[in-house]
């Protein structure tokens, strides 16, 4: 923790102030609301002048800067914006600056009422105290009552240990206010500092997570106790930084450029977000027709099955305006999640990537997946899913590393999901893959194929070599033999109208139509309800 939490230039200006007001007010006869508007300016910049001096010399901004140009114009409503820490160890009683280290309060995005907070640095490093935890928690508490989304700002050390055990108890009141919050209200992280233990916990309970690129840092341990980095084996940005978490972790969802950037993302995200979970997400209608043909869409997808597409350019073609808001698009590459619209309404995309691993199923693709369709399914956003998989990813990594727990997670997420549920299959869907993708057998509303869908147990190939084994062994031509079966297995059971013949797929469309074929399944189930048999919960395989 770094030691300017004890060395501010002005650490007696409170004491002052206070003297001040004491005898100030008998001597000059000062009135009550002066003595508001010396601690109003006070509340203003709190903070250690030479930290702020070197947050604007990195081209940072103050926690109350962040606010303003996160929220609308003078919406801002702040509280608590007196508050003191109430320690007296190590020195402490020196200096209680007001705010103890955070901006909190709520105000307007985008025309919508938010609750949120920002973390000050140059306050004790903006590490939470006993104070500064429960004005977060504070603030999550009315977002919980008043059923609107959060958005916090984290530029913090974790736990303040100078203030020691008295610390803990609030630091867990609001990792449990946090959870409570959790599927009521959407919650977005933004980070654009070092933030480290029960900070990183509690940004890490959000439903987003955007990291600053330049500054944003994220560890599970302060790293000044990080046996690595104080070794010098690595720094902060290789462990802890921005692309790391983007990329290897999967925590930052999103990454930003700059501060301003952040917010916009964090914008973005909400407007496709309901204020709280029995809400609807709001509608916002383009000029975009919803009967519009794809053009062109049959070109993408290539009719060997084996070729490699972008999945991305087929997503673009079909939803509003061609926008298509990805999320985390460095991590598990062999899935495509995020955000667009759908005749005006918001919908989570889920898409395999054919051009990665050839879009196979792997642990991490999983569990990404998984994790958004849950999203989607607590804040009422219907789920579009496009299917290419030939299956899960085979191998002694995947096997010991657990795809049977973490496949089940997507399996499980899907079947529990009650919104409206629209599924495409532009080639192959083979097998377990098949089925974890939002098949018809798990309670998926509409399904429809390509007529270069394939739907089997796996591919014609792999197929013949199973059941023709021992015929093929005893074949004196057997790569004629070979060939004509897998030819025979594809004409049987390679396209899509056996599938559709059984009732698991609705239609078989041309591509150019299924932006069209989408917006009229989706239409009547907006209105789609599920009777769930009441239960505490069920038991996910985590």
């Amino acid at each position: 923790m770094s030691e300017r939490i004890l060395l501010s230039p002005d650490p007696s200006f409170s004491g002052l102030l206070m003297n001040r007001l004491a005898l100030g007010r008998f001597v000059a006869g000062l009135s009550p609301s002066d003595d508001l508007d010396a601690f109003r300016q006070e509340s203003m910049s709190p903070g250690d002048r030479s930290v702020i001096k070197e947050m604007r010399e990195s081209g940072s901004q103050t926690a109350r800067e962040r606010v303003i140009d996160l929220l609308d114009d003078d919406s801002f409503v702040e509280v608590d914006a007196f508050v003191r820490h109430r320690s007296g160890d190590h020195g402490m009683h020196m200096h209680t600056p007001l705010g103890d280290g955070v901006v909190a309060g709520h105000g307007m995005l985008d025309g919508r009422r938010v609750a949120c907070f920002s973390q000050d640095f140059s306050v004790f490093s903006g590490t939470m105290g006993e104070m500064h935890a429960k004005k977060i928690c504070k603030v999550v508490e009315f977002a919980e009552k008043a059923c609107i989304p959060i958005i916090g700002i984290w530029d913090g050390d974790g736990q303040r240990a100078h203030e020691g055990v008295n610390s803990l108890g609030p630091n867990g009141d609001l990792l449990d206010n946090l959870v409570s919050c959790s599927g009521k209200v959407p919650m977005i992280s933004i980070i654009l500092g070092t933030v480290s233990g029960t900070s990183a916990l509690a940004a890490g309970l959000s439903d987003f997570v955007i990291l600053g690129k330049q500054r944003g840092r994220m560890f599970m341990r302060s790293p000044y106790v990080i046996p690595e980095i104080i070794s010098g084996e690595v720094d902060e940005d290789t462990l802890g930084g921005a692309n790391h978490h983007a990329s290897r972790s999967g925590v930052a969802c999103l990454v930003s450029d700059s501060e301003r950037g952040a917010f916009d993302m964090a914008a973005e995200i909400l407007s496709h977000m309901p204020d709280h979970t029995m809400s609807e997400p709001p509608n916002l209608v383009s000029g975009d027709k919803w009967d519009r043909r794809c053009k062109g869409m049959g070109k993408l997808v290539p009719q060997d099955s084996d070729r490699p597409y972008d999945m991305r350019s087929v997503i673009g073609q079909v939803f509003d305006d061609e926008r298509f808001l990805e999320l985390s698009p460095s991590y598990a590459e062999n899935v495509v999640i995020g955000f667009a619209r759908l005749d005006g309404h918001a919908v989570g995309v889920i898409g395999n990537q054919p051009s990665v691993l050839a879009g196979c199923l792997d642990i991490d693709a999983s569990v990404k997946a998984a994790r958004f369709i849950r999203t989607c399914d607590c804040f009422n956003i219907p789920i579009v899913t496009f299917v290419d998989v030939p299956g899960f990813l085979p191998g002694t990594v995947q096997e010991w590393g657990g795809i049977i727990r973490h496949g089940a997670k997507l399996l499980y997420a899907y079947a529990e999901a009650t919104v409206p549920k629209l599924t495409v299959v532009t080639r192959k869907a083979y097998g377990g893959a098949y089925l974890a993708m939002s098949c018809k057998h798990l309670g998926s509303d509409y399904n429809v194929a390509w007529p270069t869908g394939e739907l089997a147990v796996m591919g014609a190939e792999g197929a013949v070599k199973i059941i023709h084994r021992a015929e093929l062994a005893d074949s004196d031509d057997s790569a004629e033999r070979y060939a004509e079966l897998v030819d025979e297995y594809r004409e049987k059971f390679g396209d899509p109208y056996v599938a559709a013949r059984h009732g698991w797929l609705d239609d078989v469309i041309e591509p150019s139509q299924t932006r069209m074929c989408l917006v009229r399944a989706l239409r009547p189930l907006l209105s789609k309800r599920e009777l769930v048999i009441p239960k505490k919960h069920g038991n996910i395989p985590l």
